[in-house]
């Protein structure tokens, strides 16, 4: 059966994405204003979105804020793969001690629970920004995808093509980017999409908790961990919108992921029977 692609999802993703990063097109008011004199004030014409606790408008915040989010959760990705790449590519093409103590290592930083990691790195950083925090966020995230690349870089390393680009001279990093990156990247870039969500997660869960970044640089995390001070003056819609653009950015993040994972096994599948299929014409 044909999987199809998550029409709904990915346009939502794409439709949020791009008012976010065009947010100064069509955002009201200044998003780091405060209005003392417009306090958890409820959406209406004027605040389409209401305000909240500190008086600053919901709707240019949301979009504002949705940006910053998705910096992080981008710029954490990229150093996060670029890791991930690299370290896995050179166990799988190391010997057998280097390759040890490669995947000892990365397994070692995998068994330490991420939010403890991602908290001490952070208080090693100091004063977290946008920058410090995608860093972070980075060096905790490539382990998974690092040990995923080794095994497609064991596969692939001995096949004819990477074989004769060593016996011309080519370097290592040569060989990834021409023979191994092309063929495993498809196996990774699911993974790629699932780094993204799990950043703005993190993100998010720092500045509900207070570790991430101060509630005067507007992200959805931090629009998030002003809900206590909203719960108690019953502003409802301090905590839910924010938390139905979260959701929604999450839910189809997710969605892509998935679709991208199946995608990936069904191609396996059909190389696995074709390889199948030319062993059994040899043997015929």
């Amino acid at each position: 059966m044909k999987k199809k692609i998550p029409v709904p999802s990915l346009l939502v993703l794409t439709i949020i994405v791009i008012l976010c990063f065009a947010c100064e097109l069509i955002m009201t008011k200044d998003p780091l204003y405060m209005d003392l004199s417009h306090c958890s004030e409820a959406p209406g014409k004027e605040f389409l979105f209401g305000t909240d606790t500190m008086g600053r408008d919901i709707f240019s915040m949301i979009w504002y804020g949705g940006r910053i989010s998705l910096i992080i959760g981008f710029l954490a990705t990229l150093l996060s793969t670029v890791l991930a790449v690299v370290i896995g590519s050179v166990s799988g093409c190391a010997s057998a001690p280097v390759d040890g103590i490669l995947m000892r290592m990365t397994e070692l930083i995998l068994s330490v629970p991420g939010l403890l990691l991602t908290v001490f790195l952070q208080a090693v950083f100091g004063r977290a920004n946008v920058y410090s925090l995608s860093v972070v966020l980075g060096l905790t995230g490539w382990m998974s995808m690092a040990k995923v690349v080794r095994t497609e870089v064991l596969q692939l390393r001995n096949t004819d093509y990477v074989l004769a680009a060593r016996c011309l001279g080519g370097g290592f990093f040569h060989v990834l980017r021409y023979h191994l990156a092309p063929n495993f990247f498809p196996s990774v870039l699911f993974m790629a999409v699932m780094n993204v969500r799990n950043a703005i997660v993190a993100e998010s869960t720092l500045s509900f908790m207070g570790l991430g970044l101060p509630v005067e640089e507007v992200s959805w995390g931090s629009m998030l961990s002003l809900s206590e001070n909203a719960l108690l003056s019953r502003s409802w819609w301090v905590i839910l919108i924010p938390g139905i653009f979260l959701a929604g950015t999450l839910l189809s993040l997710t969605n892509l992921g998935n679709y991208m994972r199946r995608s990936t096994n069904k191609r396996h599948s059909n190389l696995g029977c074709e390889e199948k299929d030319k062993k059994i014409r040899n043997k015929i």
